[in-house]
Order: structure tokens, then sequence, then C-alpha cells
């Protein structure tokens, strides 16, 4: 009976984890550059007992690193990857790495985020533009021309597979090995003019959040009916 509790409630915990990233992904499915949060669910066996009961784990967040769909918004300073790259930017836990192209140039001529973060080339220096010389050309490889002249390059950088990634600040990662410099513009690249949706579906997450709902409900139901059981189980051998 009591293997039967741990395991209902098992479940609930694993489903309360994942109603709270599916309403952060919902929450954020606006967001430029977002990447989705994930779940991975496990099952673990109890040695304690011949039977070995199954409970449900949760097991750690991962970050969905699947692109979002582009938008074409005309801005000369909106940029977006295209590929599986990232932007670099320098925030106060040092660098990271962000698909949020929404880049503004200062009075300086200092390109920054939206929350005032430096945007960085590939060889992690602050790109500054001449703030006199009009909108900039961004090419694919990231070059930046300002009238007939190159001005610098918007860096573009790589994330190994197996690394593990962390949040962090403009919608940013933080991975667990350093990111590399992208030297293939054919599979990588940036488009001038657009921004990248968040990889996040709503409808999709809304349907998973009904699904895990029902799913925690019927948990906490099933908890009920045996704590009704082992109470009732407990008057009839105690004689009340």
């Amino acid at each position: 009976m009591q293997s039967a509790f741990y395991v209902t409630l098992s479940s609930q915990v694993a489903l309360d984890k994942r109603l709270t990233t599916i309403a952060e992904n919902v929450a954020n499915a606006g967001t430029v550059g977002y990447r989705a949060t994930g779940v991975n669910f496990d099952t673990v066996l109890s040695k304690a007992s011949p039977t070995r009961t199954a409970y449900a784990s949760a097991g750690p967040d991962f970050i969905s690193r699947s692109s979002g769909g582009l938008v074409k918004t005309d801005n000369p300073l909106d940029v977006a990857v295209v590929g599986d790259a990232w932007f670099a930017i320098q925030t106060p836990q040092g660098v990271a790495y962000t698909r949020d192209g929404r880049f503004q140039m200062a009075e300086t001529g200092d390109v920054r985020t939206l929350l005032g973060f430096p945007v960085l080339d590939a060889g992690n220096a602050p790109i500054v533009l001449d703030p006199t010389a009009g909108a900039p050309m961004i090419f694919r490889d990231g070059t930046i021309q300002q009238g007939d002249r190159q001005i610098g390059a918007v860096g573009l950088f790589e994330i190994d597979d197996a690394a593990t990634l962390k949040r962090g600040e403009n919608s940013s990662v933080i991975p667990s090995t350093p990111a590399t410099p992208v030297i293939n513009f054919i599979r990588n690249g940036v488009a001038q003019g657009h921004l990248e949706n968040a990889n996040v579906s709503p409808v999709t997450e809304i349907t998973r959040l009904i699904m895990a709902h029902r799913s925690f409900e019927s948990a906490s139901a099933a908890y009920d009916m045996l704590d009704s059981s082992q109470r009732a189980a407990v008057r009839t051998l105690g004689g009340g």
C-alpha cells in the first residue's frame, strides 16, 4: 500500500514540474529568440523490495535548440540567425549567447541589445559602428558595412551538442563548454531585417498543458482513493 502512495506522489511531483515548464513556455511564446524548456521523465526502480516498484521521476530541465520561424521587420538593426548558431553578448555573468537579434546603436556607436548588453564580434570584442554613417548593411557572414567601409562583423558562435545550457539574461543561454566562432557560413548565417520567433507553438503547449493537468488530476484522485481505502482498512482492523 505504501508503495502505491509513493508511486502516485512521485507522479504528481513530476507532473507539477512539467506543468510549470509548460506555463513558462506559453508565457514566453511571444519573446523573440526564446528557447523552450523541456523535461525528461525517467522511471526509477526501487530495489528496497523484491517487487522492484517503479516510480516516476522528473529528470533535469533542458533547453530546446530547435529554431523558431523568421519574421521580416526591415529594421536594419534587426538580425536573425539562419542555422543553429548564436549571437554573443556581454552580460554581468560573462559572455552569453542569444538568438534575440533586436539590436540598437547607442550615440557612441556601440551595438547593444534592448537590455543594454554589448553585442560581440567573433573575437568577443564589442561591436562599434559609426553613428554618423547611416544604417549599416549586414551580410550573411555577419560582415557589417557602412557606406563603402567595412566596419566590423557580428560574431556567430556554435555551441557543442553535448554542452548543457542554463538560462541567462536577454533570452540568452550559458553553455557548460565554451562556444566556438562559426567558420562555415553555408550552414549558418545572418538575415538582416528579420527576427526569430520563439520556438514555442502556443497551440501545442496548451494541448500539453491540458493533458498534463488531466494526468495530475488522475494521480490526485488515485492518491485520494488509496488514502480512503487505507483509512477504511484501519477502521475495520480497529473494530471501529
